[in-house]
C-alpha cells in the first residue's frame, strides 16, 4: 500500500512537471525524454527496495535514492509554482464568469513566464544534488575551534584535539578520495584523535577493505573511539541473534586491530606534566527511539566534578537530555550522528541552516551552556543519499585554552 501512495504522489507531481516542459517548449521530444528518465528513476527505486540484498541503504540502493532526489526535488518546485498558477487561473476565470452576462466560462491559458521561472529555480536543486553526488561527498573540510575553560589543567593549555565521526565505511567507493581525507586528518598533527561513532553502516565486514588505511591514523596520546547507533547492526535482518552479536564483537576487535582504544562506558586519563584530564566514552544513547546503551554513571564512576573531563557520546541528544545538567560537570562533549543531514546552507557569520535542525537542537558545530560545551561533528562519510550539499564532510580540530573566553 505504501508503494501505491508513493507512486500516486510521484505521478501527480510529474503531471505538473510535464506541463512545465510542454508550456515552455514546442518540441514534444523534450518532455517525452524527461518523462522517460523520470519514470526510469521511479522504477529503479521501487526495484532496489523490493529486490535488494538487505544490506541497508548503501550501494545500488544509495544511488537509487540519489537519482530519485535529483528528479523529486525539482518536481516539488514545479508543483508549488504550477499549483499556485492554477489557483490564480481559477480565481481569474471565476471573476470573468461572474462579470460576464453570457454563459461562456474559460480559464486563461498557462503563462509561459511562470513555467520558465519554475524551471529556472528547479535547476538549482537538480544541479546541487548531482554535484553533491559527484564531488560534494568527498569535499573534506578542516574546521578549527579554540575553546576556553577556566578549570583546564595548565599543562593542557594549547592542547590540540582532532575529531572525526560517522565514517560509514559501507558507503565508500573511492579509495583515493578517502585516503585524501585520512591524510588531511593526519596533517593536523593533533595531540590526540577522537572518533565518535558509526564506523560502519551495519556489518563489521564493511571495514575489511578500509582497515589498513584507517590504521595509519595515529597521534602522540593515541586514538580513542566509541560506538554509534549503526555499529550495533540494528538496521538489517540477521539469521540469528548469535550472528548479530558476533558481528558486534568483530567490530570491536577491528577497533583494536587499527590501534584505536574503544571506550565502552568507561574512562581513561590523559596525562601531561603530572596533570590529568579524564576521557570518558559511552556507548550509544539517543532520544527518539535510538538505542540507549550509554551508561554515563558507569562510564564516569569514581570521577568528581573537580576533574576536567572530555566526554565522547555519539548522539548530541544525550548532551541535551542527560549530560548538560550532570553533577559530574562534563566540560566538553564531542558528538556526531546528525551528518547535518548532508544537506543545508552554511555561510560563516551569515547563515547556518539544515532541515535536521527541526529534529536536533544541536546539530553541527559548537554550542555552549552552563559552563559546558559540545561540538557536533558533521561526519566524515555519508549514508543513504550518496552525497553532500552545503554540509561538507568534516575534520574538527579543537585547541584547548586555559582561561576565560575573550570578550
Amino acid at each position: 500500500m505504501r508503494w501505491v501512495i508513493f507512486v500516486v504522489v510521484y505521478v501527480l507531481l510529474d503531471i505538473y512537471a510535464y506541463q512545465v516542459f510542454r508550456t515552455i517548449s514546442r518540441y514534444s521530444w523534450v518532455y517525452y525524454i524527461y518523462l522517460f528518465f523520470s519514470l526510469a528513476v521511479l522504477a529503479n527505486i521501487i526495484y532496489q527496495f523490493n529486490t535488494g540484498s538487505g544490506e541497508g541503504w548503501a550501494g545500488a540502493k544509495s544511488y537509487a535514492i540519489g537519482f530519485f532526489l535529483v528528479f523529486f526535488l525539482p518536481k516539488l518546485i514545479f508543483f508549488i509554482f504550477m499549483l499556485g498558477e492554477d489557483v490564480g487561473r481559477l480565481v481569474l476565470g471565476t471573476v470573468r464568469k461572474v462579470g460576464n452576462t453570457g454563459n461562456d466560462f474559460s480559464l486563461p491559458s498557462r503563462r509561459k513566464f511562470i513555467s520558465q521561472v519554475a524551471l529556472g529555480l528547479a535547476a538549482i536543486p537538480f544541479a546541487s544534488v548531482l554535484y553533491g553526488m559527484y564531488k560534494g561527498r568527498y569535499n573534506f573540510r578542516v574546521l578549527k575551534h579554540t575553546m576556553y575553560f577556566e578549570d583546564l589543567p595548565a599543562a593542557f593549555d594549547g592542547y590540540r584535539i582532532s575529531q572525526i565521526s560517522d565514517i560509514h565505511s559501507g558507503s565508500f567507493d573511492n579509495h583515493e578520495k578517502i585516503k585524501y581525507g585520512v591524510d588531511l586528518l593526519k596533517q593536523q598533527q593533533s595531540d590526540v584523535i577522537f572518533f565518535t561513532g558509526d564506523l560502519v553502516n551495519n556489518k563489521a565486514s564493511e571495514m575489511e577493505g578500509w582497515k589498513q588505511l584507517f590504521s595509519s591514523i595515529n597521534a602522540p596520546d593515541g586514538v580513542f573511539s566509541i560506538l554509534g547507533n549503526h555499529d550495533y547492526g540494528d538496521y538489517i535482518e540477521w539469521e540469528s541473534a548469535a550472528a548479530k552479536e558476533a558481528n558486534l564483537e568483530r567490530l570491536k576487535n577491528i577497533h583494536a586491530e587499527m590501534g584505536w582504544d574503544l571506550l565502552l562506558n568507561e574512562h581513561r586519563f590523559l596525562e601531561r606534566n603530572g596533570e590529568k584530564i579524564a576521557l570518558v566514552g559511552v556507548e550509544n544513547w539517543g532520544a527518539g527511539g535510538f538505542k540507549k546503551k550509554g551508561d554515563l554513571d558507569k562510564a564516569g564512576a569514581g570521577l568528581s566534578a573537580k576533574e576536567f573531563k572530555i566526554l565522547l557520546s555519539h548522539d548530541p541528544s544525550h548532551w541535551e537530555e542527560k549530560v548538560r545538567y550532570n553533577d559530574r560537570h562534563y566540560q566538553l562533549t564531542l558528538s556526531g550522528h546528525t551528518h547535518g543531514m548532508q544537506f543545508g546552507i552554511e555561510i560563516p557569520g551569515w547563515i547556518k541552516w539544515s532541515p535536521v535542525q527541526y529534529r536536533y537542537k544541536h546539530w553541527a558545530g559548537v554550542y555552549e551552556d552552563l559552563g559546558r560545551a559540545i561540538n557536533v561533528n558533521r561526519g566524515f562519510g555519508f549514508l543513504a543519499y550518496p552525497g553532500r550539499v552545503g554540509i561538507w564532510p568534516e575534520i574538527t580540530v579543537i585547541e584547548l585554552k586555559k582561561g576565560p573566553k575573550p570578550a
